[in-house]
Parts: C-alpha cells; structure tokens; sequence
C-alpha cells in the first residue's frame, strides 16, 4: 500500500480552501477496474465552472469522482468534492481482460497520483474504455470515456502537444459543437453579426476561430466579411484579445451600446453568453430591444466564465436540459451543453463521419494555436499545486495563460513556456 494525494474542495464548508489528502493505493482490484497512475492535467476556467457546479442537481461535477476518507483531516464523501480534471496516464494495473497495463490513456480524471476507476464491462473497443457510471445520465457518456492513446488519431506523444491537448480538447469540443449546431440552423437564417461576451476565454476565441473559419470556406467574405465576429471582454483583457486576431471587432464591456459597429441597421445578431454575467446578460437585452433597428435571432448560453471557485449562479441553479427542437422568442437565453447535441449528432451522422470532423478540426486548431500568445505555466507536486490552486482563486485565470499540473514531484517544477 502506498500513500497518493487528492486535491480536493470542501463543499458546504470553506469553499475557497483546497485540501490535500493522502489515501492509499490497492494492491487489488475488484473484477473490471483500471488503476491509473495520473500524470499530469490541465487546469483552467473549466475546472473552475465544474468546482462551483459541483452540487448543482443538472451538472453534479462533484458525482465523478468519490472524494477520499480520511477522519483526521476531516474529509469525506458526504462533506467534500474532487474537481474533475482533463489529464494523461498509465495503466498501471488492470483486472479487465481487454485492458493491458502500461496503456498510455486521456480522460477525464481526479487530481491525484492514482487513480482507481470502474470499466463497463461490454463497453471497450480498441479506441477506448468507459467508466461505469449508472448514477449519472446517458448524455454524460463523453466524459465517461478513456481514450487509449495507442488508437487515438488525435494523439501526438510529444509533451507539447499533449499539454495543449489538456488544455484546448475540453473547450474546444464545446466550441466545436456548438458552432456545429448554430450552423446547422445557418445562422439561425442567416445572421450577419455574432456578438460573444467573454471574448478574452478560451471557450470563446475558439468558437470565434470556428466561426470565422467557415465563413472564410464558405467564400462569404470575398467582398469584405458578411458574417463578423464581435467579442466584448473587460478593459484589463482588451489587448490581449485584440492581438489573437480571431475577432472582427473588440469592445470593452462598458459602453459597447454606444458603439458603431452595434448600432448599424440591418444585421441580424446572435449573441452568445460565454460570461455567465447576469448584469451584462440584461445590458445585452435591453440594448438589441431598443429599436426596431435591431433584429436579435437569438440568444445562447455557452459558458459560465465569471465564475470563481466559490461562486454561486442563478442561471447555472435553474439550468435545464435542451432539446434542440423548442422555439424560443429570440431574447430569451437558450442553454448549450455540449454531450446534448453531440447526442442527437451520433444519431444523425455516423462514428467515421464525426471522427473525421473532429480530426479535421484538431488538425487545424494545432497549426494554429501556436500563434495566439498563450504561456504554459507547469507546475509540480502536491504542495506546488495547492500554491497555484490558491493563486487562482485569488487572482483568477489570465488568459494568456494555460495551466499543467501533476500531482507528482519533479526536478523540473515551475517552468513556463512560450507557444
């Protein structure tokens, strides 16, 4: 038996203090587990939104993965959370037949050294695995799985490259899809102007990356952009939103009413809520229900960003599932959760159809990533990701940074690097 460490969040306590937990590793597992040693996982506002919806009844974040026993710390599953981490691993032990050790895989973990999962026993094929969760809903089968590395076509081994895998492949998928579905209403007939606040998050560039990417395929902006991407985003972020070059236009979140580029007649709008700001949300409202110039085709939430680790949302308490078919007045926000639509889109496409958008998709996000100005900020070993854990709830996420962490100690800790 050996000792690992959890990080872990207190839930219904001081939601703001991280706690480390040192459990013990089995020397034996129960018919079809999977003991993985954890590597390393990004960390960014994702993570943030699953700590603060960890308990909210339509998310329930904290469900993944039991939180750690431990009487004298006084932690335990029914008074703390472990906030689920995208990461890479190594099988390091199995008891399914199919499974081999020293299996290099990608999946939705727990911020530890090992990690100890349940596999449906049916359910593995040569591209991956899934973990037997029958208390969560059938639409969370995306996060259910463990992607072997050996088969995966989006895989490259290098430590780069899977760095920007855990820090893009989560929200990019998110952006993927939803564009995915904005598209397939054709821009809800046709929208000429995407207004998304936020701008400044990963979740959202991305998605002005794919917007404007189609719109370039399309050939629709020969004469000058038909389609334009407009982010909004703080006056502290403007700059660095500006120079990624993936927005039409940049406006700051006070005043942008007033601007030109949001008071032209005859452009059909969409907004999409990346922020999760209900101030901002109202603004957005009243300004596109001022006059009759305006012609608001819809509204959608995408994200939670202005979330912090502590943090509650009205929005995110009444969020509620979507069927994709409900007509809603224009104004009215319509909420995006991407394992949703991705579950409509298995029925509708086929697994080599979606396997080659998505490999097309990812193939054109690692060219191009690289020239967006964002830093990688590696950080190693328990007490160094508690340090930088506390750093974020203090300070936030800049966005010009991604986070790897491992739980693991390493010669080379702290260490930032320039894409």
């Amino acid at each position: 038996m050996l000792p690992y460490a959890t990080f872990v969040r207190s839930s219904g306590q001081d939601t703001k203090q991280a706690i480390l937990v040192k459990s013990l590793v089995p020397t034996t597992l129960p018919a079809h587990h999977v003991l993985i040693k954890v590597d390393r996982f990004g960390y960014s506002a994702n993570n943030v939104t699953y700590q603060a919806l960890g308990e909210v009844p339509y998310f329930r974040y904290f469900d993944f993965h039991d939180a750690p026993e431990d009487v004298e710390a006084g932690v335990s599953q029914r008074t703390h959370g472990v906030t689920p981490v995208w990461g890479f691993g190594v099988v390091v032990a199995s008891s399914h037949a199919e499974i081999q050790v020293g299996e290099r895989v990608y999946g939705y973990f727990a911020p530890t050294r090992y990690l100890v999962l349940p596999v449906s026993p049916s359910d593995v094929n040569r591209f991956a695995f899934f973990v037997s969760r029958p208390h969560l809903p059938p639409d969370r089968r995306p996060y259910n799985q463990i992607t072997r590395c050996s088969a995966d076509p989006l895989h490259d081994p290098s430590p780069e490259v899977e760095d920007l895998t855990m820090l893009y492949r989560p929200l990019f998928w998110t952006s993927f899809w939803c564009e995915d579905w904005i598209n397939s209403s054709q821009y809800r007939g046709g929208a000429t102007r995407i207004l998304i606040s936020s701008a400044s998050a990963k979740t959202a560039f991305c998605l002005a990356y794919l917007i404007r990417k189609r719109t370039r395929a399309l050939n629709l902006d020969d004469n000058g952009p038909v389609r334009q991407v407009i982010g909004l985003t703080s006056k502290k972020n403007l700059e660095f939103t500006k120079q990624l070059g993936l927005y039409d236009h940049v406006l700051e979140y006070e005043g942008f009413q007033t601007t030109v580029i949001l008071n032209k007649p005859a452009q059909k709008y969409i907004y999409i809520d990346v922020a999760g700001n209900e101030a901002l949300n109202v603004r957005v409202s009243r300004h596109f229900s001022s006059a009759a110039k305006f012609d608001l085709v819809g509204s959608i939430a995408l994200g939670l960003t202005n979330l912090s680790p502590s943090s509650q949302s009205p929005s995110a308490a009444n969020w509620s599932a979507n069927d994709f078919a409900s007509q809603r007045a224009p104004s009215a926000l319509e909420q995006f959760f991407m394992p949703e639509w991705l579950a409509i889109r298995r029925k509708q496409l086929s697994v080599a159809e979606i396997t080659r958008l998505q490999r097309d998709a990812w193939s054109g996000l690692m060219q191009d990533c690289r020239a967006w100005g964002i830093s990688l900020h590696r950080v190693s070993g328990g007490e160094g990701v508690k340090k930088a854990y506390d750093e974020v709830v203090k300070s936030g996420i800049p966005p010009d940074q991604g986070f790897i962490w491992s739980m693991w100690e390493d010669d080379a800790q702290n260490v930032n690097a320039r894409l």
